[in-house]
């Protein structure tokens, strides 16, 4: 993986994202792996998802949440730090990735009742990414900028699950925190796909 088309993250230099690299390279696992099990955390997390009445279902989709963003970070480094990078990484580091946010996202919907809003927002990710990588490809930088990239909407997950959670504890049969983080990945992600497409347009007319 080519270091310039890498998501810049404050966590990758730290000294335990370090540790948890050399750890992983310590029992043999490879980037590719790791992307795999991002993709299992992923449907783990998914299928916690679709019963939001459940406190500690919503609880297990948080933790499987954080568990698929530590696999994003760590299969990078593997490659890249670890000098562990297979001719088919850059597919490993791309399609899991987009697997793992329909499958939160998409259930997150259903569990809700709210199964078209789950899917505009998995449609919606995947167009953010496609427009960051169509400008690697017209040569230009990828652009990860916000408000609503991958880490932040799975950020805002993450705090739905966690609120939510606490919502069926104290107000049981009351679902209104989920479906307010869906609508508000949607937009800001509808906001995020329209920001970088502009700035895409913006490059490719100054460079011209």
């Amino acid at each position: 993986m080519a270091t310039e088309h890498r998501r810049p993250l404050k966590s990758r230099g730290t000294a335990w994202a370090a540790l948890a690299a050399r750890g992983a390279i310590a029992i043999g696992l490879g980037p590719n792996q790791i992307s795999l099990l991002s993709m299992l955390f992923a449907a783990a997390g998914a299928c916690a998802l679709m019963k939001p009445e459940w406190p500690w279902a919503l609880l297990i989709a948080a933790l499987c949440i954080q568990f698929r963003l530590l696999c994003n970070l760590l299969d990078g480094m593997v490659a890249v730090e670890g000098g562990r990078g297979t001719a088919t990484g850059p597919l490993w580091n791309e399609v899991p990735d987009r697997v793992a946010d329909t499958l939160f996202l998409v259930a997150a919907g259903y569990g809700m009742g709210w199964t078209d809003v789950g899917w505009a927002c998995a449609l919606l990710a995947a167009l953010t990414a496609y427009v960051r990588l169509l400008g690697g490809t017209l040569g230009l930088p990828q652009d990860f900028s916000g408000p609503q990239a991958k880490p932040q909407r799975m950020a805002l997950l993450t705090l739905a699950c966690l609120l939510g959670a606490l919502e069926s504890w104290l107000l049981p049969g009351s679902l209104l925190i989920m479906p307010s983080a869906l609508a508000l990945i949607a937009i800001g992600t509808l906001w995020t796909l329209v920001r970088r497409t502009r700035k895409r347009a913006a490059a490719l007319r100054a460079r011209a």
